[in-house]
C-alpha cells in the first residue's frame, strides 16, 4: 500500500477542459481527502480479490494503460456462476470503476471475443436439416408416397417399408430435428463491441481505436465447423477508450520497421496459446506487450483486474513497466505470481550473462 496523493499533486489543469468536461473532472482532480482510502494499492504486485471492490483501492490517475481480458460469457469455468445479466453488470461496473484511476490522455484496451455465444431458453428453438450427416437418404416425399400407398400404417410400419427407422420418418413429417436436442437450451449469438462501447461511454471514456488479432486456423472438429452455416472464431477484438487529457504521442516507442509492421496496423497476427494446461483463456504475452509499448513509457503503470496466468504482468516486466494485477481466483493469483518470479529470474539470469 502506499499514501495517497493530495490535490495539489495531481498537476492537472481542469481549466484547459471542454467547460462540459469540467464538473465531470473536479470531481475526480480536486480530491480533498473526503471518502478516500488512506492508502492504494502499490504496484508490482498482485491482490487476490474482486474487480470490482480493489479497484476502489487504486490511487486515482495513476494508471497509465489498463489492459485485460474479462470473462467471454462462453461456458469456461471461472465464470459458470454467472448468468447474462450478471456478466454484463459485472464489465459495466468494472469500466465504471476504471474512470477515475486512468490517468487524463490514458487509455482502457480491452481483449474480448467479436461475439457471445450462451444458452438462452427464451431463443427459438433451431431446426436443422444436416445434409452431409444423414445418415437415411429417405425424403418427406418418399414417406408421403408410402403414406398414400398404405394410408392404414402406423409410423413404425412405415419404417420397415422405408428401410430407416421410425425417428427418420416423424423427423421428414415434422421438421423436427431439433439442433442440440428437443429440451435443451438453444444456442445464442450476440455481437459484443455495441455493448463494451456503451459501458466505455456511460463511465465518460471515448473510443480511440479497435485493433483485430488474427490467432490459428480453426480446429477442424470445432462444432461451427460442421453443424451450420456460423464462421469459426479465428479472431478477437482489442477495443480502445480513451480518457479525456494531454496524450503523448512518442513514435520512439517503437523501431520503424515495427511502426511499419504492426504499430500502424489495424490488423495484427501472432498465434493463440495451444498449452492452457494451467489456466483455460491465457492469452499470448505479445498481446499485452504490443498495447504496452505503443501506448506507454518506462515507469508508467498498467493494470489488469483480470490477471489470470499472470501475461500482463510479465510483459510489463520485460517492457520496465510497473504493474497492478487483481485476480479472484486464488489458484490463479498465485500462479501469476509464480509466473512474475520465473521472468524476473530469467531477466536476472540474462543481465549476468551480458
Amino acid at each position: 500500500m502506499r499514501k495517497a496523493k493530495t490535490a495539489h499533486q495531481m498537476g492537472f489543469n481542469i481549466e484547459r477542459l471542454p467547460k462540459e468536461l469540467q464538473g465531470q473532472f473536479r470531481a475526480l482532480y480536486d480530491i480533498n481527502g473526503n471518502g478516500s482510502p488512506e492508502y492504494y494499492l502499490a504496484p508490482n504486485d498482485i491482490y487476490c480479490g474482486d474487480a470490482r471492490d480493489l479497484l476502489q483501492l487504486v490511487e486515482p490517475n495513476s494508471i497509465a494503460l489498463s489492459v485485460w481480458s474479462p470473462p467471454y460469457f462462453v461456458g469456461k469455468e471461472y465464470e459458470a456462476h454467472l448468468t447474462f445479466d450478471d456478466w454484463q453488470k459485472l464489465l459495466a461496473t468494472v469500466i465504471q470503476s476504471h474512470f477515475p484511476i486512468i490517468k487524463p490522455g490514458g487509455f482502457l484496451v480491452i481483449n474480448i471475443a467479436d461475439i457471445l455465444v450462451f444458452k438462452d431458453p427464451a431463443m427459438p428453438r433451431i431446426q436443422a436439416e444436416v445434409m452431409h450427416r444423414k445418415r437415411s437418404s429417405v425424403t418427406k416425399e418418399d414417406v408421403l408416397g408410402a403414406m398414400a400407398e398404405h394410408p392404414e400404417y402406423n409410423r413404425n410400419q412405415l419404417a420397415a417399408l422405408l428401410g430407416c427407422s421410425e425417428q427418420t420418418v416423424d423427423r421428414r413429417l415434422n421438421g423436427n430435428n431439433i439442433r442440440g436436442g428437443k429440451y435443451e437450451a438453444q444456442t445464442r449469438v450476440k455481437v459484443v463491441g455495441g455493448l463494451v462501447e456503451q459501458w466505455a461511454l456511460d463511465a465518460g471514456f471515448y473510443t480511440y481505436d479497435r485493433r483485430i488479432w488474427v490467432k490459428d486456423a480453426a480446429w477442424e472438429n470445432s462444432r461451427w465447423h460442421s453443424l451450420s452455416y456460423r464462421a469459426v472464431d479465428e479472431f478477437e477484438y482489442l477495443y480502445f477508450f480513451w480518457k479525456p487529457g494531454i496524450t503523448k504521442y512518442d513514435r520512439t516507442r517503437l523501431l520503424p520497421n515495427e511502426w511499419e509492421a504492426w504499430g500502424s496496423r489495424g490488423v495484427w497476427r501472432f498465434p493463440s496459446v495451444r498449452a492452457n494446461n494451467d489456466h483455460e483463456a491465457k492469452f499470448p504475452v505479445a498481446l499485452p506487450l504490443r498495447v504496452i509499448r505503443l501506448l506507454t513509457d518506462v515507469d508508467d503503470t498498467v493494470l489488469d483486474c483480470f490477471m489470470g496466468s499472470g501475461t500482463t504482468a510479465v510483459a510489463a516486466i520485460r517492457e520496465g513497466r510497473k504493474y497492478i494485477g487483481i485476480e479472484l481466483e486464488k489458484k490463479y493469483a498465485s500462479l501469476a505470481r509464480h509466473n512474475i518470479a520465473a521472468e524476473k529470474n530469467q531477466l536476472c539470469l540474462l543481465t549476468l550473462k551480458s
